[in-house]
């Protein structure tokens, strides 16, 4: 809670001195503190960085993609936007200032403010490398966390953001949404060998039942699967994945099953086996 928090609460400067001392608030930014003594998760920290840049911050760049689902939390320092002047330092923070943002720039995500997946998606195509900012959109779209007409109308109120034209590259070359960071890998592997761009995550119907092949060519009706431990490392998940595979076989489409050890470790070979199955 913020300082303007517990004194809306009807707590007087004294008293909230008071309950630091006595250990039943703990500070964790300037004006911002933690009820009791809760561990601090990862939502907390969100939480109290928004708090502490004022009325209108927003969760922004890599805090925001990490608590929108669209990457990895790494232990950096939780960036907020802050519309308006600009704000003071805060340690632990890295603080962005805006002139403003859009209302579809901005929503409360699981009870924390935090800017769009389109506008995250803006935000850090101006400071992150490229590779990171393609798998980033490439996952988001493929996950439906974002839309490449979201994108598309972000772009369009851009007005000379940094990270405009690098986010426009993608979107006009085509983000090829993917699920994984092994279908990410593997797809940037067959597009970087110059092997015909698939189609990635498209859905075919099969005797009557839905099924959406990792990457697809349809004209060579090859199917190439990315099997993650984190998904098919399980007897379910196997069972499974041979009951498609046998639909898919069924139906005349050839299957080849990569693992994450062969497209990294062992790329070339990865490339061979695909290139011979696309009559290469």
């Amino acid at each position: 809670m913020s300082t303007r928090q517990l004194t809306q609460a009807g707590l007087a400067s004294w008293q909230i001195t008071q309950r630091v001392r006595q250990g039943r608030l703990h500070r964790i930014h300037r004006g911002v503190y933690a009820v009791g003594c809760p561990p601090l998760t990862l939502a907390t920290r969100f939480m109290a960085a928004v708090l502490a840049c004022g009325e209108d911050a927003w969760l922004s760049h890599f805090a925001a993609a990490a608590w929108l689902g669209m990457l990895p939390w790494e232990e950096r320092h939780p960036q907020v936007t802050v519309v308006g002047s600009a704000t003071a330092r805060r340690p632990g923070l890295r603080v962005h200032r805006a002139r403003r943002l859009h209302p579809r720039d901005v929503a409360r995500h699981d009870g924390i403010p935090v800017t769009s997946s389109a506008r995250t998606a803006l935000d850090l195509a101006g400071i992150a490398g490229p590779r990171v900012l393609r798998r980033m959109v490439r996952r988001a779209l493929g996950e439906r966390r974002v839309t490449a007409a979201q994108l598309a109308e972000v772009l369009s109120r851009a007005n000379g953001h940094r990270g405009a034209a690098a986010l426009a590259e993608i979107v006009a070359n085509g983000a090829y949404p993917t699920r994984s960071e092994l279908e990410d890998r593997l797809l940037e592997l067959v597009l970087g060998a110059g092997l015909p761009a698939p189609r990635v995550n498209a859905e075919l119907v099969l005797a009557g039942r839905r099924v959406v092949p990792d990457l697809y060519w349809p004209q060579q009706r090859l199917v190439v699967e990315a099997d993650g431990a984190a998904w098919h490392d399980n007897r379910v998940a196997r069972e499974a994945d041979a009951e498609r595979q046998a639909l898919l076989e069924v139906h005349g489409q050839r299957v080849l099953r990569v693992t994450w050890e062969q497209t990294v470790r062992r790329p070339q070979q990865t490339l061979e086996r695909i290139r011979a199955a696309l009559g290469g």
